[in-house]
């Protein structure tokens, strides 16, 4: 799952509010200076209160955003790896502060700190660093929620938009297979013509049967690509050539529905297929990912294709497997990547 950003605006808003109210005490005892009418005090007060809350602030600040963000985001870590470097982070970030505070408050504020002082100012700094961590950690699972929220809408949505689609091929789909059955017995002789027309007719009860499954085992897809090979191969002949080298261990993983033939027949409907240029279709597995590529080679006469249905499918990819299809062109070659989830 691709994380999202915990918005600025919030984490600003929280470490204002963090600063203010870890500066609290400090407020009082500036008010209280102030009201005894203590004139020396009141303007050295006044910027050592201010001194603190800007310093409290950006620390507040940079904190969240190292917790909420830029582990997750930027370094794109995970689990025990995100954990060791947000608490390496904020440990840096905590002697960084206290260092660079005590350095700049004798230029700031021409007065010098207590011991009393120093130990109030460390012991605030780390009340501050674990209440941000956690406040942090909340945020985070916030946003996360609410995407996974909408990513379970979204798939509610096409389940429904599938199961709509299934109603209506449903309407009566007995009238097409024993319209091809009575096809097949007149044509009983013509061995190349029984076999397409078969072919045709398992290809059709499968996009039916696999419109009521979110996701079918490379073994079950891998079948169908051979049925909608083999049209292809009738129609172009020795033009259209397909390789499929996936490792046997593989062949139990799940993916898409109809994702392998897609990415074939988008190889066909986009590519010059003549006998000068005939078109060299490769499904292979690599570690745990399918590849599917093809010289590029644009056709001429047709008009360019809208890109909607490769974007449709990374969409349903996203949303039922938690990772992107990687789409890539190299030295002449389209490629697609399908990453393949372990099975449980």
């Amino acid at each position: 799952m691709i994380l999202p950003t915990v918005k600025k605006p919030q984490i600003i808003k929280i470490a204002l509010l963090l600063a203010v109210l870890v500066s609290l005490p400090r407020n009082i005892h500036v008010y209280n200076m102030i009201s005894s009418g203590n004139e020396q005090l009141q303007s050295v007060s006044v910027i050592d209160f201010l001194y603190r809350l800007v310093f409290m602030f950006f620390f507040s600040w940079t904190i969240l955003e190292i917790n909420a963000n830029v582990v997750y985001i930027k370094f794109k870590l995970r689990g025990t790896y995100a954990t060791i470097s947000i608490i390496l982070l904020d440990l840096a970030m905590l002697f960084g502060t206290l260092t660079l505070w005590k350095a700049l408050h004798p230029l700031m504020v021409n007065n010098p700190l207590s011991n009393e002082d120093k130990g109030f100012l460390a012991f605030g700094y780390i009340t501050l660093l674990i209440v941000l961590y956690f406040v942090a950690r909340i945020l985070r699972l916030q946003v996360n929620q609410r995407v996974s929220d909408i990513e379970n809408e979204h798939l509610k949505h096409q389940n429904l938009q599938k199961e709509l689609t299934a109603l209506k091929n449903q309407i009566d789909p007995h009238f097409l297979f024993n319209s091809l059955n009575s096809l097949t017995s007149l044509i009983r002789d013509n061995e190349p013509a029984t076999q397409f027309v078969k072919k045709l007719s398992y290809m059709y009860r499968y996009i039916l049967q696999s419109g009521n499954s979110d996701l079918v085992s490379i073994r079950e897809e891998l079948k169908f690509l051979e049925s909608y090979t083999y049209l292809m191969k009738t129609r172009y002949r020795e033009r259209f050539e397909i390789e499929v080298t996936i490792a046997e261990e593989l062949k139990g993983r799940k993916i898409p529905p109809l994702a392998l033939q897609f990415l074939v027949e988008n190889a066909v409907k986009h590519n010059e297929i003549s006998k000068s240029n005939p078109l060299l279709v490769r499904v292979y597995s690599k570690e745990n990912s399918i590849f599917i590529d093809n010289p590029l080679r644009p056709r001429t006469t047709m008009a360019a294709g809208t890109g909607t249905g490769l974007l449709n499918l990374r969409k349903r990819y996203l949303l039922l497997q938690q990772q992107d299809v990687l789409v890539r062109t190299e030295n002449g070659i389209f490629q697609v990547e399908l990453p393949l989830r372990k099975i449980a």
